[in-house]
């Protein structure tokens, strides 16, 4: 039997970060064995915050990475049928009526258990089993009995989820039991931890993709990470594409111990993958998510030419803008940070003047020529220079941003600067 997985979200809120880690897993691991990966929504009503959760649950997987095959099902289109197989284990006495629900007949002896794909041998003692309403009075089944109907319903072979169901899983084998069919294989992934080792919250990083993708995050970058939450390919790999994460993806490397979301590893991460794109690719990625993303208008000549001096600089998009937005509106640099410096500043306005061609090996030589000139250290008098052009001490390279501002622009800030520092 080929391999098919389901990712199950609920849609009760926006999709965090935790959860696509765990369907990333079901991603990988059936696409690596050239299996089926479905989608289904366990939802339990059709309202407005329901609808808008799915569309976003499946924005998020698009936007990282990760597909599924066929159709978006959803567990609520399952309900009659979940019914009236409660009916045949109500008729075949493996369940009972009680106060209008009906419930299942949980064993009572021995112990329910199972090799976990991941976790090992698991064993319930059958004891703690209450007898579980697999059908509420109103008529609705309830989680523990749609989840793994719907499971048999759908050929699953595998379910890779949280460790937080593991308290689930007797209760569902038993379900599956009842029904005659054949439980598919468990494997529970460790949770996800903050730095602080506390469950994830919004400080550190339980937080919608949205959240990733404005910060400047790129998506292979993210799913690298993610796949890297739990799992790993051996003990120095770190960086990854999908088809590689596809290939040597196993549920044999996946840990027990809970996992560290680091946003300081997301971020390195994020700058290899960003460093090692090439530059065109790189240019147009960042011309995509100033427009896109920030919904900046910069003119588009200017971004790709400002993105090869910032890509060894900057780790994520949302960085640009405080590192190079000098090149697209003014500046104030502080007048504290330009004191004593008229004379370099008059300077290099003067040899800029006349320099033709207006370009970074010319531009160079006119500021060493004005540093010698005053029998300056180069450190110190190229910092005012820098701060007037770009109004901070940290910008890309100084003399390729004078050449991207241009002549009239340049000169005219220089003499801002001469005033101030006057």
């Amino acid at each position: 039997m080929s391999v098919r997985v389901r990712m199950a979200p609920s849609p009760t809120g926006f999709l965090h970060v935790g959860g696509v880690r765990t369907f990333l897993f079901n991603y990988l691991f059936a696409r690596g064995r050239g299996g089926e990966c479905l989608l289904r929504i366990e939802n339990t009503d059709v309202s407005r915050e329901v609808s808008e959760a799915v569309e976003q649950i499946q924005e998020s997987l698009r936007w990282v990475g990760i597909d599924w095959d066929g159709p978006v099902t959803f567990q609520l289109d399952c309900m009659e049928r979940a019914a009236a197989a409660a009916q045949r284990l109500l008729h075949e006495d493996k369940a009972y009526l009680d106060e209008g629900a009906i419930r299942i007949r949980m064993p009572k002896d021995g112990v329910t258990a199972w090799d976990d794909a991941i976790k090992g041998r698991i064993e319930f003692p059958n004891t703690q089993l209450d007898d579980m309403v697999i059908v509420r009075s109103d008529g609705r089944p309830v989680y523990n009995f749609a989840n793994p109907f719907e499971d048999l319903e759908d050929r699953i072979t595998h379910v890779i989820r949280g460790d937080d169901h593991v308290s689930n899983t007797p209760k569902q084998l038993n379900v599956i039991a009842a029904l005659g069919g054949t439980p598919p294989v468990y494997a529970h992934v460790p949770s996800v931890l903050g730095t602080d080792g506390k469950k994830l919250s919004k400080r550190h990083g339980s937080v919608g993709v949205d959240e990733f993708r404005n910060a400047g995050y790129l998506p292979e970058a993210l799913m690298n990470f993610l796949a890297l939450l739990g799992w790993s390919y051996d003990d120095h790999t770190t960086i990854m594409s999908r088809d590689e994460l596809v290939e040597r993806f196993t549920l044999e490397r996946v840990g027990v111990s809970p996992a560290t979301f680091d946003y300081d590893k997301l971020d390195w991460l994020n700058g290899m993958v960003l460093r090692a794109l090439a530059p065109d690719a790189y240019a147009e990625r960042l011309s995509g998510f100033l427009r896109d993303v920030e919904g900046r208008d910069w003119p588009r000549e200017t971004v790709l030419a400002a993105a090869p001096i910032v890509q060894e600089k900057i780790t994520k998009l949302d960085e640009f803008a405080g590192y190079a937005g000098f090149l697209f509106g003014p500046v104030d640099p502080p007048a504290e940070l330009l004191a004593g410096a008229a004379p370099i500043l008059g300077a290099v306005a003067d040899g800029l003047r006349g320099l033709e061609p207006f370009e970074r090996v010319g531009i160079e030589a006119v500021l060493r020529a004005a540093v010698e000139a005053l029998g300056l250290k180069p450190r110190d008098a190229f910092t005012p220079v820098r701060v007037a052009i770009t109004g901070s001490k940290v910008s890309p390279g100084l003399f390729e941003s004078i050449e991207l501002l241009g002549r009239d622009e340049s000169l005219a800030r220089l003499a801002v600067a001469a005033a101030r520092a006057s």
